[in-house]
């Protein structure tokens, strides 16, 4: 469509990349802040400046009324509905999917789809049907099949079934550490007496793989009486950057995706399900109940994953297995046992079986509150149990019947993508969160596969990159001069001076690195000097929006390079006013390299001032729901800190306590906290939930910079602390915008 002058090339790169707003005095102020993001309007700005969008920043101003309800339409949802005014006729559907982009980026998905069936064809939005017998007809001895491996789907029993089919016999071996001698050999046997060879998990010997493509070359020079047209090889590999990509070119690639949703979960695990296992617990009546139970609770830890970091940590590659095993746990104790041992059972299945892959702590305390809900004596006495207490009259647990009953009543459930997500404790805001994450890979993805030309006419890559250069040159502050601020906080003994000293040390180390990055980088694209493979990396970043990564060894962030350079002057210039003049009234704990070691200092602070060892000291959080020009001075202990948000939740001002999000707000801001250093004493947790706070959005960070900070106790309100949980609701020093 590019070619065909379809699709205009401007607006179909601002709709990969965005817009960048470096500078925001220098925009319109945003006419429709109430229900309109910041981030959203500078699209909205840039996209102004399209001959097709040409003010388009007026009708907002104009007809801002007319543009929130199409914003906040649900039934339909945007992607459906003519924009505003002229603009619904004036716009062809490309340019209507831009708008989206700026406004609505968690339905583009779904416009994208539309548009790729209305023009291109409904073939390339429907996945092939996955059929092995065809794979196996266009397959010959010397030609590989590699299954593409997806969370949650094993290809062998597929293989098997089509081996047995076939009359063919298949010689198995899981790849790993000291196998690659007897794949050798097994690949030897095969292609001299016409067996199959099917080596799983070759991502776990990916050092070996090139040896593999040599060998099938040796094979294929053999004279035709020392093969057998019979033999077959067939892999399984996770995706990896490093398999050869020859290999790749010259095999059949196929992939499958796992069953999504909480219906085809269940489905599938009753369907392994035999009448005789179903029926082998002496106990019948617990045991079908919180066998049903169990199987609800893997469906939902599987799917769970669906919503990111509002869903789990970190995602983990729960399987049938597991399932499999506490099965059998659970047929094996009701037997063994009068009364139902739920401590031993709950222990067993949460802890030690799916807990053993569980690595971070938050994780685990969901698993807790997701088997407390599922396992309880309510299952097994209260007629069609609700399992998810958000849905009462969904999801429960039928009333005693064969396996039959309980695969009818599966059924009944709500098909794939329709799972609502109360099911998993979630608010419904949760789903935006994982469009809008889809979306983000769709168009990285896409950007990543764009070739490198230039429209006639246009500017060129180094054109552009050279005017972005010069206004982050302008933008990005000098580095302080630490000489000074050592010389001027000399008397200065606290443990936060040494904060200070510290924090301008790493930010002056990256103030640095931008500034001769971007020099050096602005000599080469004008031909004065060597581009080396870092400035290379640097020059692709800037150009597609993005911060280098050279330039996120300070502080991790997801922001984009706009947001990301507004960020960093804010940062900077807290640092300046404390080293300069004075500590803040208010700290903004985002703008710390180390937020911990902030907090570690006004702990020790404390200890010393006090008298009382630091191990003695914990956090007291008071909530104050006033604005930082009301405070005029510090606390005696601790420090106010602003600047922290909730996702997942919001903070209701009037009942001063967590409540649930508004429609659409995926993060809210909190008001400013009292971080107050207290001798240790006993406390009742009743009422309170203990919210993670985190750096940024990835709530695992990396293995050198977690991104878990501390526990802040919040008053839970209306709801117990389990209901936050099942929430994932935390609080971020810093967004992705």
């Amino acid at each position: 469509m590019l070619s065909e002058n379809a699709i205009d090339r401007d607006e179909y790169d601002f709709f990969l990349r965005g817009g960048t707003v470096l500078d925001r005095s220098q925009r319109p102020d945003n006419p429709c802040a109430e229900w309109l993001s910041e981030v959203a309007w500078d699209n909205i700005c840039e996209l102004d400046k399209l001959p097709a969008f040409k003010h388009l920043v007026a009708s907002f101003e104009q007809s801002g009324e007319e543009w929130k309800q199409w914003f906040r339409s649900d039934d339909p949802p945007p992607d459906r509905l003519k924009p505003p005014g002229e603009w619904g006729n004036k716009w062809n559907d490309f340019q209507q999917m831009v708008v989206l982009r700026c406004l609505r980026p968690d339905r583009v998905l779904f416009a994208t789809r539309a548009f790729v069936a209305k023009h291109l064809g409904e073939q390339f939005t429907e996945p092939p049907p996955f059929n092995l017998n065809e794979v196996y007809a266009l397959s010959d001895p010397l030609t590989p099949t590699i299954f593409v491996l997806s969370a949650g789907v094993d290809p062998t029993p597929l293989l098997e079934q089509l081996a047995a089919t076939e009359g063919q016999h298949v010689e198995q071996l899981a790849l790993g550490q000291g196998q690659t001698p007897i794949a050798e050999e097994m690949l030897e046997a095969g292609v001299r007496n016409g067996h199959w060879v099917f080596l799983a998990n070759c991502h776990l010997s990916i050092s070996w793989i090139p040896t593999l493509e040599k060998l099938l070359v040796k094979y294929s020079k053999l004279p035709a009486e020392k093969r057998s047209d019979n033999f077959r090889l067939w892999l399984s590999s996770d995706p990896h950057p490093d398999f050869p990509i020859s290999l790749l070119q010259s095999s059949i690639k196929l992939t499958t995706e796992p069953p999504k949703g909480l219906k085809a979960n269940m489905a599938r695990l009753y369907d392994n399900i035999t009448p005789e296992q179903f029926d082998r617990c002496h106990r019948p009546e617990k045991y079908k109940k919180l066998l049903f139970s169990l199987c609800f609770f893997h469906s939902v830890l599987v799917e769970r994953r669906k919503f990111l970091s509002l869903g789990w940590n970190i995602p983990y590659a729960f399987s049938d297995s597991d399932f499999a095993v506490c099965e059998n746990l659970l047929s094996g104790y009701l037997d063994e046992y009068d009364e139902t041992p739920w401590d031993a059972l709950k222990y067993l299945v949460a802890q030690a079986n799916y807990g053993g892959r569980v690595t971070d702590d938050m994780d685990r305390r969901l698993l807790g509150v997701y088997i407390d809900q599922v396992f309880n004596d309510d299952v097994l006495t209260q007629s069609r149990y609700p399992l998810s207490p958000d849905l009462p009259h969904m999801f429960q647990v039928p009333d005693d019947g064969d396996l039959d009953v309980y695969r009818r009543y599966i059924a009944t459930l709500p098909a794939q993508g329709e799972d609502p997500p109360e099911a998993f404790g979630q608010h419904p805001n949760a789903d935006i969160a994982s469009q809008m994450q889809e979306t983000n890979v769709l168009l990285n993805t896409i950007l990543s596969l764009q070739p490198r030309v230039v429209t006639e006419g246009a500017a060129s890559r180094e054109e552009v990159t050279l005017e972005l250069i010069a206004q982050l040159l302008d933008q990005i502050p000098e580095p302080l001069n630490l000489e000074d601020i050592v010389q001027k906080h000399r008397h200065d003994e606290s443990p936060l001076k040494t904060v200070l000293v510290q924090e301008v040390a790493r930010y002056n180390m990256l103030l640095n690195k931008c500034h001769s990055s971007l020099r050096q980088l602005q000599r080469g694209l004008r031909g004065l000097v060597v581009i080396s493979p870092e400035l290379e990396e640097v020059f692709e970043n800037l150009f597609a929006n993005k911060v280098p990564p050279a330039w996120l060894s300070a502080y991790p962030s997801l922001k984009p390079l706009g947001a990301w350079t507004r960020d960093l002057v804010e940062r900077v210039d807290q640092l300046r006013r404390w080293a300069m003049d004075s500590a803040p009234n208010v700290f903004w704990l985002s703008g710390f390299t180390f937020p911990s070691g902030f907090l570690t200092g006004l702990l020790q602070s404390t200890a010393r001032r006090n008298g009382v060892p630091i191990d003695n000291l914990s956090w007291e959080f008071v909530i104050l729901p006033q604005d930082e020009s009301a405070i005029n001075q510090p606390p005696k202990e601790g420090a106010y800190i602003k600047g922290l948000f909730l996702e997942g939740a919001r903070w209701d001002y009037e009942k001063d306590a967590l409540a649930e999000p508004l429609p659409m707000e995926l993060y809210s801001p909190m008001p400013i906290v009292h971080f107050k250093p207290v001798e240790h004493k006993k406390k009742s947790s009743k009422g309170l939930y203990s919210c993670p706070l985190y750096m940024y959005p990835i709530r695992t960070g990396t293995r050198e910079r977690p991104s878990f900070i501390t526990l802040v106790d919040l008053n839970a309100g209306a709801f117990a602390s389990n209901f936050w949980i099942k929430r994932g609701a935390a609080l971020l020093l810093s967004l992705a915008n």
